[in-house]
Order: structure tokens, then C-alpha cells, then sequence
């Protein structure tokens, strides 16, 4: 079922990001990404069900139960934005997704970019406590987050741009007077790979 799964996963992204860039979907918002993404998750997973007893499922702002506490909510409560299942009598296979969608004209930094850490953050908590799969999907018309030549001192850790890696252990810190947020230390290590249109980005990181 593992196999499966990161085809559907796989394949849905593909379709997805392309149907964005050609213009027969239209994207405004985070809302409307994870729509559209689990509009085409729900009716391609159908076709993997291979017999009578399988079945795939996709749910929205999943509501789960952490055994401590997430970074992201601070209690042992957390809610995953897209959440799949793929089953039969015997097996029960699970995917968690986390989205971002980042608009230029929505210039939220550098906050943006440690939400980004720290929901990577979360989805490492989530596969430590039993969701087979997980990934991190992030859609931007703003090449601030891809392939800017450099951020500020006080925030130039938290960066995902193209080709850039992390090397698990590393802590993640704001170096301002307030910080937006505590620091963050993912257990692996990722490298982040763009798909580049002409001004559209999109990137999928299996966590």
C-alpha cells in the first residue's frame, strides 16, 4: 500500500501544479489550493482501489490526538489539512499533508518562512506517532521564497530556497529582540527541490 499511496500523492501533485500553471485551475488562496489538491487526491485514489474490500479515502482538517505536545498548537491537539487513507479488512495505510500558499501581494515575512519549519515540524511528530506518510506541499508566486540571493542575519535560518539543504539536528533560531517563534531542530535532513514555471513555484517534500 506504501507504494500506492506515493503514486497517488505523487501523480495528484503532478496534475495538480500543472493544471495551475496552464490556467484550468485557479488558485487565490491556501483554502483553494487544498481544495483543488484534494479534489483530484479523492478521484484518482478511487482508481487504486483494486478490489471490492479496498478503499481510499480522503478527509480535511483532520482532528488528532498527539501523545505531547506540537509545536505549532502548544497542546497534544493538532489538525492535519489533508488526511488519506487507503485500506482493506487487513491493512489500514495513512498520509498526512500539510499545505502552504504563499501570494506576493500577501508579503507575510519572515513569519512565512519559520510557519513553513515548523510545520515540517509537526508532520515529523505525526509519522512518530503512527501516520505512515507524510509530506509538506507549499504553492508561491513569489520568488522571495525560491531563489532570493540571501535573507537578513536575524532570520537566515529558516530557508528552503531551491537546492538548499538541511542537515537534521540543526537548530533553527530567530535572532530578533522578539521572537515570532521558539526555536526549531527537525530529527532528518531535506533538500528542497522547486518546480519552476515562468512565475509560478511549487515544491513537495515527503517528510
Amino acid at each position: 500500500m506504501r507504494e500506492r499511496m506515493k503514486e497517488i500523492v505523487d501523480t495528484s501533485y503532478k496534475l495538480l501544479i500543472n493544471k495551475i500553471n496552464k490556467g484550468s485551475i485557479k488558485v487565490d488562496n491556501e483554502a483553494g489550493f487544498q481544495l483543488q489538491f484534494a479534489y483530484i487526491l479523492k478521484h484518482l485514489g478511487q482508481l487504486y482501489e483494486y478490489s471490492n474490500d479496498e478503499k481510499f479515502s480522503v478527509e480535511l482538517e483532520k482532528n488528532i490526538q498527539l501523545r505531547t505536545n506540537s509545536i505549532k498548537s502548544g497542546t497534544n491537539k493538532a489538525k492535519i489539512d489533508i488526511f488519506l487513507k487507503l485500506e482493506d479488512k487487513n491493512t489500514l495505510f495513512k498520509c498526512a499533508i500539510e499545505l502552504k500558499y504563499f501570494k506576493e501581494k500577501n508579503h507575510r515575512e519572515p513569519n512565512n518562512r519559520y510557519d513553513v519549519f515548523r510545520d515540517i515540524s509537526n508532520l515529523e511528530k505525526y509519522k512518530s506517532e503512527g501516520i505512515d506518510m507524510c509530506y509538506f506541499i507549499i504553492g508561491t508566486n513569489h520568488k522571495h521564497y525560491v531563489i532570493q540571493e540571501k535573507y537578513s542575519d536575524d532570520t537566515k535560518d529558516f530557508d528552503f530556497r531551491d537546492r538548499v539543504e538541511y542537515t537534521k539536528g540543526k537548530k533553527l533560531s530567530y535572532k530578533t529582540e522578539n521572537p515570532y517563534g521558539e526555536d526549531i531542530i527537525l530529527n532528518n535532513s531535506y533538500e528542497f527541490k522547486w518546480d519552476k514555471f515562468d512565475n509560478l513555484y511549487f515544491l513537495k517534500l515527503e517528510v
